[in-house]
């Protein structure tokens, strides 16, 4: 009797874990079902550079920093779109390479435009040397004067800002582009985001740097043996010992290319946000209020969202965290996850008033094995106005969670059906000697000893952590669910990506997306969905500050709530995420023709107007009166 009962006993408790461990088996789709979903879909995978002459494939770095060179050398590699020459598409690429430490201004492949030679932007005139490298490039008019100028971020400097003084429908030359300092004097900042938006209201561009490592450090000088303020993450969680984050709020002079004044106003940030290790920055108004609140994604310790209740000239920044419940672990509470922020999207679900945020985060199997993020609204915008969260994290339901060391994450429409699609960018170090083990090791080490460079472990060429790894492209189904389709779509690459970069190349309504890629090639991937729906790609504008010149209305928001149309929602942030910038567009499906659309924006007064518009598909110039009006030009 005894033995039966031990028998029914075990049995019971191995069908008890054979269905728990069935309940943990994540669903999947067939190969005829991605077949079949991927046919919506088609890329042409085109070569955006080459290997430079005298390439490299890690950094010089500290002598202190020498023995794992491989993990410092690990990011430099971003891309954006832009439309430089006025010719009303996406035509323009602005990437960095970290072979050579180039920021190059290029055509590009399949526009369709004149090509014209590639053009490399130097800070001339600007103290520069081997101890520094670019990170990031973003555009933006910060003169206002109707052409794009272009934000460069740095390890071992501050930004520059590169005027353009070039005629418009030119091609780019060397002459076309003065550098100024976006600071003075000179400091030593090691920036890996940076991101433009109208953070106090007063309908000028301000600009958010994240900066990494410790103000002051050089960390690309080998001769920085006497160096103090070396010092690596006092935390694999909490970690707030970064170079500080700084709030730089610009005013244009009213002169074309002239650099508009710039007022520090970095106190604003909570200390805590202040010294976060950022890797990635978001714009977004979530609250309804106008101003875009601020997500950061910070590597080694607590994402930070900010609720911006900012006027003219004094900016107000509330941290607020969301509330854990007993079925949600610690880390997946808005605000108070131990993960490794690296990128973040904002994508509006069946056109709902408050997007869903998608977070990249370390999710590689039997590795560091984290979550990515999906919070999903709950609630109303301007819950957040009062300290509360109005998100659910929900990225395990949705599919989302896992795809491996990922980086920039971003939204869009890529078959014109009124869905958004994400492109998730993964890879760490690529190699043949895997160097999980020692990761994983100083991983469940002491806090205390992490900040020390000799406790990291060697991490060098050859070596792998996370190399042969895939982007997701993540496409929704009428579950709700999202699925990997990268492969059957022939673009899952095994590419070490840092960055994506999104536009209409051609102007044929679709997107396109740059790919940029650490120490490898990167590429423009051509959208030539075969059955695609119309898109209406609106250039939207106001008038600026230099002779009313018309410049990106950066933070407008476009609505698409009409009958018989796809509900969407769309906010003008082109350099939301990691070192990945896109045009300046609003991009829309219009499988029905023509589309009502409710347009909102803050005029160079700081005004806010709305006005109700009907689009058709194709390419759009939108003016944004500064009287309230929305015309077509």
């Amino acid at each position: 009797m005894r033995l039966m009962y031990r028998v029914a006993t075990v049995a019971l408790a191995l069908v008890t874990v054979g269905a728990l461990g069935a309940l943990t088996i994540r669903p999947s789709v067939s190969e005829q079902e991605r077949a079949e979903r991927a046919a919506t879909f088609a890329f042409e995978a085109l070569a955006l550079n080459s290997e430079p002459d005298d390439a490299r494939y890690e950094r010089n770095v500290a002598p202190d920093l020498d023995h794992f060179r491989g993990w410092i050398s690990s990011v430099g590699a971003g891309g954006a779109l832009l439309d430089l020459r006025d010719l009303g598409t996406s035509s323009d690429v602005c990437l960095v390479d970290p072979r050579d430490d180039s920021v190059t201004l290029r055509n590009a492949p399949g526009s369709g435009a004149a090509d014209y030679p590639v053009m490399e932007l130097l800070p001339d005139g600007l103290p520069y040397d081997h101890t520094m490298a670019p990170m990031g490039c973003v555009p933006a008019d910060m003169d206002e004067d109707g052409d794009q100028d272009i934000i460069v971020y740095y390890w071992g400097r501050s930004p520059v800002l590169f005027l353009n003084t070039g005629t418009p429908e030119a091609a780019p030359t060397a002459k076309d582009f003065t550098a100024h300092e976006f600071v003075t004097p000179t400091q030593v900042w090691n920036t890996t985001a940076l991101n433009v938006a109208d953070v106090d209201g007063d309908g000028a561009l301000d600009v958010l740097v994240g900066n990494y490592f410790p103000d002051g450090a050089r960390i690309l000088d080998p001769e920085a043996d006497d160096e103090t303020r070396m010092e690596m993450q006092q935390s694999m969680g909490l970690a707030t010992n970064a170079g500080r984050n700084h709030v730089l709020l610009t005013e244009p002079t009213g002169e074309a290319d002239t650099p508009p004044t710039v007022t520090d106003a970095t106190a604003a940030l909570p200390e805590r946000v202040m010294t976060a290790w950022t890797l990635a920055i978001g714009f977004q108004d979530l609250s309804g209020n106008g101003l875009p609140d601020i997500y950061l994604g910070n590597d080694f310790g607590n994402d930070n969202l900010l609720v911006n209740t900012s006027t003219p000239g004094d900016v107000r920044l509330e941290l607020v965290e969301g509330e854990r419940d007993l079925t949600t672990p610690k880390s997946q509470v808005m605000g108070n996850g131990s993960f490794k922020g690296m990128g973040i999207a904002f994508t509006y679900v069946d056109g709902q008033d408050l997007p869903m945020m998608v977070v990249s985060n370390i999710t590689s199997p039997y590795a560091l094995h984290e979550s990515n993020f999906a919070f999903v609204p709950d609630g109303e915008g301007a819950d957040l106005l009062d300290g509360s969260v109005p998100f659910d994290e929900a990225s395990e339901e949705l599919g989302l969670a896992r795809s491996g060391w990922s980086w920039d994450v971003k939204a869009g429409d890529f078959d014109n059906d009124g869905t958004d699609e994400l492109f998730q960018a993964t890879g760490f170090l690529r190699g043949e000697n895997t160097r999980w083990p020692e990761l994983q090791e100083i991983a469940m080490g002491n806090d205390q000893l992490l900040k020390y460079p000799w406790v990291w472990p060697t991490f060098a060429e050859g070596d792998d952590l996370s190399g042969h790894e895939s982007n997701p492209f993540w496409v929704r189904g009428e579950s709700g669910r999202y699925d990997d389709l990268a492969e059957p779509l022939g673009i899952a690459e095994e590419d070490v990506t840092r960055a994506f970069a999104f536009g209409d190349v051609n102007g044929d309504g679709l997107l396109d997306a740059v790919v940029a890629n650490q120490w490898q090639d990167s590429r423009l991937l051509l959208n030539t969905a075969p059955d695609a729906a119309p898109g209406a790609v609106l250039r939207l504008v106001r008038p600026g500050a230099a002779d009313g010149a018309p410049t990106p209305a950066i933070g407008a928001s476009v609505v698409v709530d009409g009958e018989g149309h796809p509900p969407q929602a769309r906010q003008l942030f082109p350099a939301n995420g990691h070192v990945g910038a896109s045009d300046s567009i609003v991009h829309l499906a219009a499988p029905e023709g023509d589309l009502p659309v409710t347009l909102s924006w803050r005029d160079g007064r700081g005004g806010t107007h709305t006005a109700d518009l009907v689009v058709g598909p194709g390419t759009q110039t939108i003016l944004l009166n500064d009287d309230g009006t929305a015309v077509v030009r």
